[in-house]
């Protein structure tokens, strides 16, 4: 089994549940109240480990209660978190969700910690990237932190693999370090400018960046499925059918999946059609890491 090294993100979600999203101005009652574990890094953390890969989370959360119970829930699921740092100075980052009655959200984060993950916090943890085989990587940290592990694993020889999100506009020296892009619609319109609204759209954003350098392009449409483009494999992978209730980690439990299925050794479409189940999982339930299944949940959706 290859090691994934997952950089990111570290928050507590703080959620609500409500029938509509407040206009600007206006004051709604909601629903349920609940808290749970999240940020973009963490959840991928975690979906690679429930999912069979060996994993290891490289982060930074402040020395804070969320902190601290961020850290006891990543070493709950197995995760290897000696790599993580702590920020005295900062408070660990929360995000503010609004859940609606389609299951649609609205996210706000305050990055707190996240923010602070800097290149030289990286130099101090070089050992964890020239002993992994994966670096999965997000955008809730520094993009000139994220262009810096880019240019390091990629020179290393390591597989690195980044999902755009929070969209941002990435260079043509950071794509050409990528063995894999994971965006979604939004995120492959703002890297590309091509509006991906069906699989020929999604063709074209998907070629324009595989013409920057990046070895394999896997454009995740919602409901649609996914699009993939690599030398291996092209086309649409569909989606299962299923009601969601929650789509706020669907996207991360895809690219933990993914990579975990990679890291031992499945084949691109194979890893893709148990990344894609598994977000269909994800989106039949409440909450960010408490959504994300298991291997064995995810291999009995099949039969």
């Amino acid at each position: 089994m290859n090691k994934i090294l997952v950089v990111g993100s570290s928050n507590t979600d703080m959620v609500i549940k409500t029938s509509k999203f407040p206009a600007p101005g206006e004051t709604i009652l909601g629903g349920d109240f609940f808290m749970n574990a999240g940020g973009k890094g963490a959840n991928q953390a975690v979906a690679a480990k429930r999912l069979g890969g060996n994993v290891s989370f490289l982060g930074k959360i402040g020395d804070d209660i969320f902190g601290k119970q961020a850290l006891q829930n990543l070493k709950d699921d197995g995760i290897d978190v000696e790599p993580v740092r702590i920020n005295k100075d900062n408070p660990s980052g929360i995000a503010l969700i609004t859940i609606d009655a389609k299951g649609e959200n609205s996210i706000v984060v305050a990055p707190g910690a996240n923010e602070t993950l800097l290149p030289e916090d990286i130099d101090e943890k070089i050992n964890e990237i020239e002993s992994s085989d994966f670096i999965l990587l997000q955008l809730e940290i520094p993009l000139s932190t994220v262009n810096y592990i880019t240019e390091i694993a990629s020179g290393k020889g390591k597989k690195v693999v980044l999902n755009p999100a929070p969209a941002d506009k990435l260079s043509d020296a950071l794509l050409v370090n990528l063995y894999m892009l994971i965006p979604n619609e939004t995120e492959a319109e703002l890297l590309t400018g091509i509006c991906v609204k069906d699989e020929k759209t999604a063709e074209q954003a998907a070629q324009y960046l595989k013409n920057k350098g990046v070895q394999i392009v896997i454009i995740t449409m919602g409901s649609k499925g996914a699009f993939v483009l690599s030398d291996e494999f092209k086309g649409m992978i569909e989606a299962p059918e299923v009601t969601a209730v929650d789509t706020t980690s669907a996207g991360d439990t895809f690219c933990g999946a993914l990579v975990a299925k990679l890291s031992n050794g499945i084949n691109l479409k194979k890893a893709i059609e148990f990344a894609t189940a598994a977000a269909a999982i994800c989106v039949t339930r409440m909450g960010a890491q408490m959504s994300i299944p298991s291997e064995k949940e995810v291999s009995e959706f099949f039969n």
